[in-house]
């Protein structure tokens, strides 16, 4: 596939998941993906959906929340034959909607460079936010794994060590890793969406949005989950670009405020994508807000043909997350923030 490009159509999509982005992460996944792509009855329900409806997790996590066990996918494909109108209104009403905790082991970096530099606790503001999971970088435990198997870790000041979830994140290239982690002053968010960690089916739908086999992080939500229950964030539902000045506005001036995301500008049009990066350019000039981005490529189809986050060829980045503070480009990361290359000292 070309750089940048996305699939040319509902089967090529679904293919291009159970081949590139599903094997090592999922192999159910990965035959349930293939096994649509091949099935032609399947693709052709799936494109009775809005394009912003047909990605591959959503349709999977929908099956998984209703119950769909890991199987064959002749087993599968009778699933989804009797719950499909199940599986359609769910699609209807939910959204891809994870709230990976460990993206915050390939955050942090840049995160605790940005305190250290401004000398100052943070404001973070999540756009994107869901559950809000990823506004609690100070609360989580990490482990950096450098090579020849070196380990860095970091806990919270103060905390019980069966109280939080533990980061593990492998490490390439001259990451800045600090000493301790940032102080937090302040944390909101802004999600189309926003769930309800106290609410047992959102929880239960972040749940069905991690991978059959990857129980690792079932165990992980839960922890943060645990941690965010003890002081939960503000989260703010519309549109980032509609909320995001107004929000933006509440962070106390004594915090250096950081505007960031994962996954998320994927699913704005070129217009919707262009229009944020001007207003976070506009932060940055009125108030020195810092920015943090945390993007792939070919995560969903638009209505308009566009899909993408152009900053760096997707054959570099092979499924993974291009990391980008203030504007440039200073890491490659795992999607769910299982490793990290630097690769800012490359000049790249």
């Amino acid at each position: 596939m070309s750089s940048g490009a996305e699939p040319a159509g509902t089967a090529d999509w679904y293919r291009h998941f159970g081949t590139v982005d599903a094997p090592g992460n999922s192999a159910c996944y990965a035959a349930w993906s293939l096994g649509i792509a091949d099935d032609p009855e399947i693709v052709r329900r799936i494109e009775e959906w809005p394009h912003t409806k047909r990605q591959p997790l959503l349709m999977l996590a929908a099956a998984r929340f209703l119950g769909a066990p890991v199987s064959p996918y002749p087993e599968f494909r009778s699933f989804l034959d009797a719950h499909w109108d199940e599986i359609s209104r769910l699609v209807q009403t939910r959204s891809t909607q994870t709230n990976e905790a460990g993206r915050c082991a390939t955050l942090l970096p840049s995160l605790a460079r940005i305190a250290a530099a401004e000398g100052r606790p943070l404001a973070l503001l999540e756009v994107g936010a869901s559950a809000g999971l990823g506004l609690f970088p100070d609360r989580y435990g990490y482990e950096f794994e450098g090579p020849g198997g070196a380990v860095t870790r970091l806990a919270p000041s103060g905390a019980g060590p069966a109280s939080y979830p533990v980061l593990h994140c492998a490490t390439s290239g001259d990451v800045p890793l600090p000493a301790a982690l940032p102080a937090v002053a302040w944390r909101a968010g802004i999600d189309l969406n926003p769930l309800d960690i106290r609410d047992p089916d959102d929880v239960a739908w972040l749940e069905a949005l991690i991978w059959p086999e990857q129980d690792f992080r079932r165990e992980r939500l839960r922890r943060a989950i645990a941690v965010a229950l003890e002081d939960p964030p503000q989260l703010v539902a519309g549109d980032l670009n509609e909320k995001l000045v107004a929000l933006a506005g509440q962070a106390p001036p004594e915090a250096a405020l950081v505007v960031f995301h994962s996954a998320v500008m994927a699913y704005l049009d070129a217009g919707g994508r262009e229009r944020f990066r001007d207003t976070v350019a506009q932060l940055a000039a009125d108030r020195g807000c810092h920015w943090i981005s945390n993007e792939g490529h070919t995560v969903i189809l638009q209505q308009d043909g566009s899909s993408v986050v152009p900053e760096l060829d997707d054959a570099r980045l092979r499924g993974r997350f291009l990391v980008v503070e203030d504007g440039s480009p200073v890491g490659i990361a795992g999607p769910h923030g299982q490793s990290l290359e630097w690769i800012e000292a490359a000049g790249a």
